[in-house]
């Protein structure tokens, strides 16, 4: 990395915590005067979703031994365990891409990975911004905020210091285009109406069941298709249930190129990630959203409630059992697919929200600080 300026984000283990600095990374380009533009550096776990998402992204990157946190005596014990080791990779990796910049900030992103850099960042006397994505923060966020120079919340969440910006979303999860170029690209009819089923960037083990009975339920499919990113593990089982009911549907267990799909898209079935949120916001689709069950805190629906206050969303609640989801979130769903004028409602409610530019609005501010 040779650049007068440099940025390392760390944060990982899901695309959720990947995907927003992608965005502010690509801000940062854009807005640096010269050709070279400025040095960034990833820093993720060694889970095997980072390394796809930052190699297709064409994006530097150092996996770190950082362990999650966790409440049971055994992951706690891992963790601990792992601390010096990760913190020692931190400093190291500081040290060395500040020697060849004129300045590195770390940007911490969220998640376990976050927080041995945002230690080392302390130790090193390194600028540090913390940006907060869910509107429960996690206790490495609150730990990281401690340390932080500034944090940037993309939610109403944090102390009253923390700066609100609106929602953080890539370039490549915008729709590139009107909806029936985004259909044809993706290899579906462009004049059908279409639903995208979303667990987020690893697939959703529930959602992927209630789509199972969606796809039983044959009248609906008429007038609709379907995009489905199910995960790795799901991917055969649900392209054959598609296949069976007689519905075209793309299902694949990921998309890097999202913004196809929303953009193909005139309603979601989704997690309430933070990621899709944005994502759902940023594309104006109406969206049913299903929050992860078992997060004692309940951030994901607390990340979904300002698009349903607004009329452009609905949460419902995952019952893990895919015949009470099918009568719950399922039956939600099939009513809005045959209500054309509600989800038209409900777009134009997304749209009233304003543009989701805190990737912008960050970028300016690292580099202005």
């Amino acid at each position: 990395m040779n650049a007068d300026r440099a940025y390392l984000f760390a944060g990982g283990g899901t695309g959720g915590h990947i995907f927003p600095g992608l965005a502010i990374a690509e801000e940062l380009r854009r807005l640096a005067p010269g050709s070279a533009g400025p040095g960034v550096h990833f820093a993720c776990s060694h889970r095997p979703i980072d390394e796809t998402i930052l190699t297709e992204a064409g994006e530097a990157f150092t996996r770190s031994s950082a362990n999650p946190v966790g409440a049971s005596p055994r992951v706690a014990l891992r963790f601990v365990r792992g601390w010096g080791r990760s913190l020692r990779e931190a400093r190291g990796l500081i040290r060395s891409l500040r020697e060849t910049s004129g300045r590195l900030d770390v940007i911490a992103m969220g998640g376990f990975v976050a927080a041995p850099f945002a230690r080392a960042a302390k130790v090193e006397r390194t600028p540090l911004t913390l940006v907060n994505l869910d509107a429960v923060p996690g206790r490495a966020n609150r730990w990281v905020a401690r340390l932080a120079g500034r944090a940037f919340t993309a939610a109403d969440a944090g102390p009253a210091d923390w700066v609100r910006v609106p929602p953080i979303v890539r370039r490549a999860a915008r729709a590139p285009g009107e909806s029936a170029h985004c259909r044809a690209a993706l290899g579906l009819d462009p004049a059908k109406r279409t639903l995208l089923i979303c667990g987020g960037s690893q697939g959703a083990r529930t959602i992927n069941g209630l789509a199972e009975r969606l796809a039983a339920n044959g009248p609906a499919w008429r007038a609709w298709q379907v995009i489905h990113q199910t995960g790795t593990d799901d991917a055969a089982r649900a392209a054959a249930a598609w296949s069976a009911a007689g519905v075209s549907a793309v299902v694949r267990p990921f998309f890097d190129l999202m913004g196809l799909c929303w953009g193909a898209s005139d309603l979601a079935l989704a997690r309430a990630g933070a990621g899709s949120v944005a994502e759902a916001w940023a594309n104006h689709v109406p969206t049913v959203f299903l929050p992860y069950p078992h997060h004692k805190d309940g951030h994901q629906r607390a990340n979904a409630r300002p698009l349903e206050t607004a009329g452009g969303a609905v949460i419902e609640t995952d019952l893990v059992d895919p015949a009470r989801n099918m009568a719950g979130a399922g039956k939600t769903a099939l009513d809005l697919m045959e209500n054309e004028a509600r989800l038209d409602e409900m777009r134009r409610a997304l749209c009233a929200l304003g543009p989701a530019d805190g990737a912008e609005r960050i970028a300016r501010a690292l580099v202005g600080g």
